[in-house]
């Protein structure tokens, strides 16, 4: 038991260090988490088919935001080494890497947006499993919804962009803050846009995007504000708009380390879209009960990706310090204890699946297929923990191609031939459909510990690199 313990147990210091830097990540992603949720029950008292509406948009825009996520993702990997080193010169040009990745990308997006959207959700609307009539209201409620949540892009993107800098260094705080304002006008505005309440127009779904969209705009002024103000914090800021140019070499290290890492969040999401129109192949209800599940279950995980980030920020900068040895020790501790802790976390998802689907006013039959999904998310948490640990673990030392084969192609290759065959070929009801994709992640478990057994993930990326 002392040996068990030394090896899976930290001890207070190590345990005060991950409350610091991991506290402040939950709060934000609780705060927001539950805000979606509350936007999510306002959005749902409108009826199902405008719920359905919003849904079809949202799996869109995901896609976007995975993308700009990957690509933030392979300079933040430099970038937590960078300042693990104490070369703020590097931290800054990583910096300046992700502003011109990202400007392209919303670019890119909008375009395809406009060009493609009615398309895309098109692809979500079965005509054998709804009425015309439903399909007809529920793609107009999505194109109305498009149109103003795309005002609120760029936004996002200036938030993405300071607040993956910022975690870098370990600052936490700062992102929570602007989240919680965001969330906070967010809650508010949903309430007197989508209603019309205390004389403001009832504009329903649109008015549940436009209240997004100006939410996001407070939340990147106040980022930058507070960010700026406390500029002494972050040398890296020094200069970082005088020009935009990053050395070649590095931008080139950034491509061949994070390239995989951005196609693998493009091309996951796009797997996982795509797993979403098998499941609404057993129509609009389908689609309401998968998203209600959806908004509940990120309540519920928080820690899994609060974790997953102290993972990848902890061993970060252990590697950049070289650290090897320490690294592997925090990575085995937080593992066991992400997965201990949800552990706990998806007996509370079981034990209220049969309740939390009533605060949304839908029918009875998507109520009971919400909970049923709901049941099956709790029981397989555990697992969820630790391969979403192993990703995070596998990508802070540099092994972006192993984590694409790890989660995207695994997500083509495995997950979504699943979901399409059985969804396809059998009368399973999207429960059933569903419970089968998750299985999967039995492999994925055993890969990615067979992975973080062998050590090979443990790479310091900037020894040889020059301030």
């Amino acid at each position: 038991m002392s040996q068990f313990r030394k090896k899976y147990i930290g001890d207070r210091g190590f345990y005060r260090t991950v409350m610091m830097l991991v506290l402040p990540m939950i709060a934000q992603q609780g705060i927001t988490s539950f805000v979606n949720l509350l936007d999510n029950v306002m959005v749902g008292r409108l009826g199902t088919i405008p719920m359905s509406g919003v849904a079809i948009v949202n799996q869109i825009v995901f896609i976007f935001n995975l993308t700009i996520f990957g690509g933030l993702s392979g300079a933040s990997i430099f970038g937590a080494q960078f300042f693990g080193k104490g070369d703020h010169k590097g931290v800054r040009d990583t910096f300046r890497f992700r502003i011109v990745f990202a400007l392209f990308v919303l670019i890119l997006g909008i375009v395809i947006f406009l060009l493609f959207g009615e398309s895309l959700f098109r692809l979500y609307l079965n005509k054998d499993a709804s009425s015309a009539a439903d399909i007809a209201a529920t793609l107009s409620y999505a194109k109305g919804y498009m149109t103003v949540t795309l005002w609120g892009l760029l936004p996002f993107v200036a938030v993405q962009v300071f607040s993956s800098a910022l975690r870098d260094t370990g600052e936490t705080f700062s992102p929570m803050v602007a989240s919680i304002i965001a969330i906070l006008v967010n809650l508010v505005l949903n309430y007197l846009l989508i209603f019309g309440s205390f004389g403001f127009p009832k504009l329903g779904v649109v008015g549940a995007a436009l209240a997004t969209t100006i939410a996001r705009y407070l939340e990147a002024v106040y980022l930058i504000v507070r960010t700026y103000r406390q500029k002494g914090k972050f040398p890296f800021l020094d200069g970082a708009f005088r020009s935009f140019r990053v050395p070649l070499p590095l931008v080139k290290r950034i491509a061949v380390t994070g390239t995989p890492l951005l196609l693998n969040e493009l091309l996951w999401s796009m797997g996982m879209a795509a797993i979403q129109v098998c499941y609404a192949t057993r129509g609009l209800t389908a689609v309401a009960a998968v998203n209600i599940e959806a908004t509940i279950y990120n309540l519920f995980s928080i820690l899994v990706m609060a974790s997953g980030s102290a993972i990848g920020i902890m061993s970060g900068q252990m590697l950049g310090a070289n650290d090897i040895p320490g690294a592997k020790d925090t990575v085995r501790k937080l593992l066991f204890l992400t997965v201990t802790v949800n552990l706990a976390m998806g007996l509370l998802v079981i034990g209220t699946a049969p309740f939390l689907p009533y605060i949304y006013n839908t029918e009875p039959i998507v109520r009971e297929t919400a909970t049923r999904l709901l049941t099956v998310m709790g029981c397989f948490m555990p697992l969820m923990a630790f391969t979403n640990g192993c990703y995070f673990t596998i990508r802070s030392g540099g092994k972006t191609f192993v984590t694409f084969l790890f989660d995207c192609v695994f997500t083509w290759v495995v997950c979504l031939p699943i979901a399409y065959l059985v969804s396809a070929f059998t009368a399973l009801s999207v429960v059933g459909v569903f419970l089968c994709v998750q299985c999967a992640d039995f492999i994925k478990a055993l890969i990615g510990g067979t992975m973080i057994h062998s050590g090979i993930w443990a790479n310091n990326l900037v020894k040889e690199q020059k301030a």
